[in-house]
């Protein structure tokens, strides 16, 4: 299996990539096996045995960046090194950072670009016109038509810092009470979990915003095939042809059905397999995995209630932006009369609707 590392994770590493191509490894075993996706991964070694390698695996790493001995003293006596408390706050970000750029890209491919930035940067997004230059009838006695010059628009993402902070006890981490590989995971699902949510909620809010008129409007109410297939043709002849896809959860999905009211599925349709269909009028279905609402416990974030119609193949709908390494700051471990240590860990990033795309949505 291949691993391509990001270049601030080589860099920081100084060539000794192990830990973080293993922390790869140990990130597809656990999103095959806790998640159902299809990763590759090792095999032949079980999730239970590459998490204690790994835990390993992060305190020699810590003890080399900090330059000391875990063995030569009590454990305890290295709580309050500030070295250590560098190095186990900077190995856990760049292991974050070793695996976030890909994972963010699934579930939301379809309408959103990320880029990565260095930090501190903000990157310039082109907007390019999608029309075409006017063709007017001329006569003879005409020597050129109305001048045209066509501009293109740019924005600027400004990536934002998002932080977590968390108590931790590095002695019970430092002595094997903890798993480190376990609190990454977590870390690293919770950065995801709010990235993902910031591009649906940029790509949701331009799509309500859609012109309802029913000439040439790109929002429509209530489901039918007729509706879809002409708001398809709207956001393809727009598009310069491009293919339309359909997108939406599940369940939303699952009100996709032609409107003949004799419709009928067999064991075998991919309506009764998967939950709805594949194709409907020619426009190929994809379904949005659903996000949970973790401020509001059992809630889900995406709505059930709207189907979107993109040309995934033109400019993307939504621009991401990470900014830079994802940084981290462990506190003094006396700070807290708990005798806890806070471990904040900063990423910056931006999401918003900058493209020259057009789309539709359809209200359930």
């Amino acid at each position: 299996m291949t691993i391509k590392l990001p270049s601030n994770v080589i860099q920081f590493a100084a060539g000794n990539t192990g830990l973080y191509e293993n922390f790869v490894d140990y990130w597809n075993h656990y999103q095959a096996e806790y998640q159902g996706k299809n990763k590759d991964y090792v095999k032949t070694v079980s999730f239970a045995e590459k998490e204690s390698a790994l835990n390993a695996m992060i305190l020699r790493e810590i003890g080399m960046a900090a330059g000391v001995d875990f063995t030569a003293q009590p454990i305890e006596r290295f709580v309050s090194h500030p070295l250590v408390c560098w190095a186990a706050g900077n190995i856990i970000s760049q292991m974050i950072d070793a695996v976030l750029p890909s994972t963010m890209v699934e579930g939301m491919s379809p309408i959103v670009d990320i880029r990565v930035a260095g930090y501190g940067e903000s990157p310039v997004f082109d907007i390019k016109s999608r029309d075409l230059f006017r063709v007017t009838k001329a006569g003879r006695g005409m020597r050129e038509a109305e001048i045209q010059k066509g501009f293109i628009k740019q924005v600027t993402l400004y990536p934002e810092p998002h932080m977590i902070t968390v108590g931790v006890s590095l002695f019970r981490v430092l002595s094997g009470q903890e798993s480190l590989a376990e609190f990454t995971t977590k870390a690293l699902r919770s950065i995801e979990s709010q990235f993902t949510i910031d591009i649906y909620n940029a790509f949701a809010t331009s799509m309500a915003a859609l012109s309802s008129d029913a000439t040439t409007g790109l929002l429509a109410s209530g489901w039918s095939a007729d509706t879809a297939t002409l708001l398809s043709q709207r956001v393809s002849a727009f598009s310069g042809g491009a293919k339309v896809v359909m997108l939406g959860t599940k369940r939303a999905l699952a009100k996709v059905l032609p409107d003949d009211t004799n419709t009928r599925a067999d064991y075998a349709s991919d309506y009764v397999k998967v939950g709805y269909v594949r194709t409907i009028n020619g426009i190929d279905t994809v379904e949005i995995p659903q996000v949970a609402d973790w401020t509001n416990p059992f809630a889900t974030l995406i709505s059930d209630s709207y189907l979107w119609l993109i040309a995934p193949g033109t400019d993307k709908l939504v621009k991401a932006v990470l900014g830079g390494s994802t940084m981290a700051r462990v506190d003094d471990p006396y700070a807290s009369p708990a005798l806890l240590q806070n471990a904040t860990f900063t990423k910056h990033w931006v999401t918003g609707v900058v493209t020259s795309s057009v789309a539709a949505t359809i209200a359930l």
